[in-house]
């Protein structure tokens, strides 16, 4: 076998492991629609909180940002991926401001500006330094550190369920779409040699691993999975 061959085979096993990501991803993408349903139904967002889903919108813009051509070349798989999820998270927030109150919406729209701002420092930021391994070094990082922190929320759910042995709130099939769209991505990122994305996905796949054996190891016959999900996160 040419090292053509065995290129052409890395390239096509890189792709399907992205595609297989975008995929699994939607599991997670559309995870809180059953929250504002409820939100809608009562036109309160009641004891929600919204702010789930402006990091989640943080963290997608900056990972969408990384996977340009202008800061790595041929990860167009991790830019879709994360425009998707960062559309889904502007959707979510724009319902979550329709129905808030007053004051809770002054305090939303503070954040959102807030992101937007810290992106576009991010964005304008890294267009400033002429190196482009150093440009992508740095948003790497920063891509990387955000990824990580998103992948560690699940823990005070892992500590619920072993503390009450119930796995009420820990909804098996977005522990499933998690640990899926992190393998997959994990072996993206493994095939691409790029540590910036297999090291959090990595992470997020031995949680999700963490998750599901949990799930099976406390879950009861009469067990139903939780219809509001407490955990909203992507990549």
């Amino acid at each position: 076998m040419s090292l053509f061959d065995v290129y052409s085979i890395s390239e096509v096993g890189k792709d399907v492991a992205g595609v297989a990501g975008n995929i699994f991803a939607f599991g997670l993408f559309v995870s809180p629609i059953p929250t504002f349903r409820r939100i809608i139904r009562n036109e309160s967002t009641e004891m929600f909180s919204g702010l789930p889903y402006f990091y989640s919108l943080l963290n997608c813009l900056i990972c969408l940002w990384y996977g340009t051509p202008l800061i790595s070349p041929d990860n167009l798989l991790v830019t879709t991926v994360n425009s998707i999820g960062a559309a889904f998270q502007l959707v979510y927030i724009i319902l979550f401001l329709m129905y808030a109150e007053r004051a809770k919406k002054v305090k939303m729209i503070g954040l959102l500006v807030a992101v937007l701002g810290i992106f576009a420092i991010i964005l304008v930021g890294s267009l400033q330094i002429a190196d482009r391994s150093m440009r992508r070094t740095i948003v790497g990082f920063m891509s990387c550190a955000s990824l990580v922190s998103m992948f560690a929320s699940p823990l005070f759910i892992i500590k619920l369920v072993i503390r009450t042995k119930s796995v009420e709130f820990m909804p098996f099939y977005l522990s499933l779409s998690t640990f899926l769209m992190s393998t997959s991505f994990f072996l993206y990122g493994l095939i691409s040699d790029d540590g910036f994305i297999y090291i959090p996905n990595g992470i997020g796949t031995v949680l999700g691993m963490i998750q599901l054996i949990l799930y099976f190891y406390y879950k009861s016959p009469s067990t139903e999975d939780c219809t509001e999900p407490l955990i909203v996160s992507y990549e």
